[in-house]
């Protein structure tokens, strides 16, 4: 493994010339003229809750992976990629070329829709649960008898929206989705999203991981529906390891997988303020995002 990074967490950004659009739990994002600047931090969240330790180099990691794939997935539906290059960058972001290189993007202001296109293929997470409770996950049956991780006859679409006080993913109806965006484009979201998830599925099977779930978001632009954000990273999909793989409990996954067994094992009760996490958890989380990116595009990355 190659890449760890010495270097502290990047854990905020500050361009004070710059007009601040939004703040994420792991993304700034600026306005720069008729474009958005966005710059993915080292800021880790768990549990709905942002770390006082950031991993570093995580951004830069989430950046690559994600360009990896818009270049992957454009015969399916254009992203809002303009450059990734600090040096092809507008001129009022010259001054900060180094603290952008390798984790910013410039892209395509859109507006967005107030969904998220998850595509489960395994039966995990909150959809195992909900199987267990209902026989059937986001209102969709499901043959009796799956156990935890099994992959599903067909990979299934199931919508879900923010909270009111924007901290939860809640899932929704097929139904409930048309009521806000419409039949026509719903169905389009849907159709474009299993689309995705089966051409990115065949590729991480081709290099040893199973996708298990992922989610999209999309917005829409004069051109029409472009994919954006992030897409197909640990922080937004189920990557396991494919040698190993065994339905019937929870698998082993290239996410946040040790800062959760940690905050479990110190019995964080999930409120505010959020703990810092001890440099062997960081070391450990810093090495599966860069194993993540190294399996899904063959090459290693220096941060």
């Amino acid at each position: 493994m190659k890449g760890i990074s010495p270097l502290p967490a990047l854990l905020e950004t500050e361009f004070s010339d710059l007009v601040l659009h939004a703040r994420g739990k792991v993304r700034d994002l600026y306005s720069v003229g008729e474009y958005l600047l966005l710059v993915a931090t080292d800021r880790i969240s768990a549990f709905d809750h942002v770390l006082a330790t950031g991993i570093p180099g995580k951004g830069k990691v989430l950046t690559q992976i994600s360009l990896f794939w818009f270049d992957f997935l454009k015969d399916i539906v254009p992203n809002h990629l303009i450059t990734a290059d600090v040096d092809e960058y507008p001129r009022e972001l010259a001054g900060y070329k180094e603290e952008l290189r390798g984790r910013s993007m410039l892209v395509k202001r859109a507006q967005m829709f107030p969904v998220e296109c998850v595509v489960r293929g395994y039966l995990s997470g909150s959809g195992w649960k909900d199987y267990q409770a209902t026989g059937a996950v986001c209102g969709i049956r499901l043959p009796s008898g799956l156990r935890e991780s099994d992959k599903l006859p067909e990979p299934i679409f199931t919508p879900a929206t923010k909270s009111l006080h924007g901290k939860h993913d809640e899932n929704i109806s097929f139904d409930e989705m048309v009521a806000l965006v419409g039949a026509r484009t719903a169905e389009r979201l849907r159709d474009l999203s299993l689309a995705i998830y089966r051409k990115a599925s065949d590729h991480a099977e081709g290099r040893g991981l199973v996708l298990a779930d992922t989610k999209f978001e999309f917005g829409t632009t004069a051109e029409g529906i472009i994919l954006a954000d992030e897409v197909l990273t640990p922080d937004s999909s189920r990557f396991w390891p494919r040698d190993g793989y065994a339905p019937g409990g929870a698998q082993p996954s290239f996410d946040k997988q040790y800062v959760r067994d940690y905050l479990e094992s110190i019995r964080w009760n999930k409120q505010a303020p959020a703990p810092g996490l001890p440099e062997e958890v960081v070391k450990k989380t810093q090495e599966k995002y860069l194993q993540a990116y190294e399996l899904l595009t063959g090459k290693t990355l220096a941060l």
